[in-house]
Parts: C-alpha cells; structure tokens; sequence
C-alpha cells in the first residue's frame, strides 16, 4: 500500500555472501584447516614443538594418522580459502528494481569474477502473473517471495540466509503485489 503513489520501487537489501555466518565459518574452518595441515607436516617431518597447539603430538605418526591429518587439513585450508573468496566478491548480492514507468522489473546479482560475473534479468510487469510466497518451516525454515510468469516460471527475489519472520515477508510480498497491480498467492 505505500507504493502504490510511486512509479519505482528499488530494494537493495539483497546481503549475498557477505553475512557474519560466512565470516565465521571462514575463520574457524581457516584455523582447524592450519591446525591439521600443521600437525600432519610436522609429523612427516619428524619436528616437535612442545605444546604449540594443545596437543601431544609426539605420539603421532606420519602413516596414518599424519597423512589423514595433511589432507584434511588442506582440504579445510582450500575450503576456507573458497569461502573468504566469496566473501571479498561479493557472491550473490544485489538488488531488485520495480519500474511502473518503463513497465520493467530487474533483477541484479553479482557473480563469481569472469566474462558472466553480473546477472541481470529483466522482465515485462505484462509477463508476471502473480507473486507468490513460500513459507515452510521446520529444522531448516524457507519464507520466500517468487515473481511467478505467465508461462509458469518461478524467479526467487528475496535473500538467502536468515529467513524473514512471516510478517515482514508478507508484508513485502503484499507491497510488490500491490505495487505491480497483480495477484498473491500462497498468504495464509
């Protein structure tokens, strides 16, 4: 309904990779990654730090424990590395545009680096059938909004990551509904 006097309606708050979650989980797996690989090399290399990380690691021989240790360790090092990777670009971020004058809706979102690093779709308002929600809850909850086509298509808008509580996605999804003149589908 506060829309409705508008001609564009442009939501940025598409977040994309760059949550506390991802810098999190970036760090911690960065330094049990380093902590493995360190533990692995140094009983491949027969060298003894007394208790540089907590741990006893005399005891450990190279096969099998210390070449385990060495992969998994690289394995959490490559891991870590891809995610902070996403995180300085920026992966998934972006913004949703609403233009009742150009009779135009855009979707914006950032990539991986390269040649098709920006996804941009556009679409007539003409096209879109209806908005709909999807809400399910449950161990892992989805509340999303979808711009729904005339041939069936179904093109998420909303953000990934904490769901929004089931007012405020209803509440979005009225005033894009409202706003583009179309119908709703899916509001309990």
């Amino acid at each position: 309904m506060r829309y409705q006097h508008m001609k564009q309606i442009k939501i940025d708050y598409i977040l994309g990779s760059r949550r506390f979650s991802n810098y999190f989980w970036a760090a911690i797996i960065l330094i049990g990654g380093f902590t493995f690989f360190s533990i692995g090399m140094k009983s491949y290399l027969e060298l003894h730090f007394s208790n540089l990380f907590l741990i006893n690691h005399k005891n450990i021989l190279f096969l099998p424990q210390g070449a385990a240790m060495t992969f998994y360790g690289m394995t959490g090092v490559l891991t870590s590395f891809f995610l902070w990777y996403t995180i300085a670009f920026n992966v998934g971020s972006g913004y949703n545009e609403f233009n009742n004058k150009t009779g135009i809706i855009t979707i914006f979102r950032l990539g991986f680096p390269g040649k098709n690093r920006i996804l941009k779709l556009q679409y007539k308002i003409a096209e879109i059938y209806s908005i709909k929600i999807n809400i399910q809850d449950g161990l892992s909850p989805k509340r999303e909004i979808y711009l729904k086509t005339k041939d069936k298509r179904e093109i998420p808008i909303t953000k990934v990551g904490e769901p929004l509580s089931i007012q405020e996605i209803e509440e979005q999804a009225k005033d894009i509904a409202s706003f583009l003149k179309i119908q709703l589908e899916g509001i309990r």
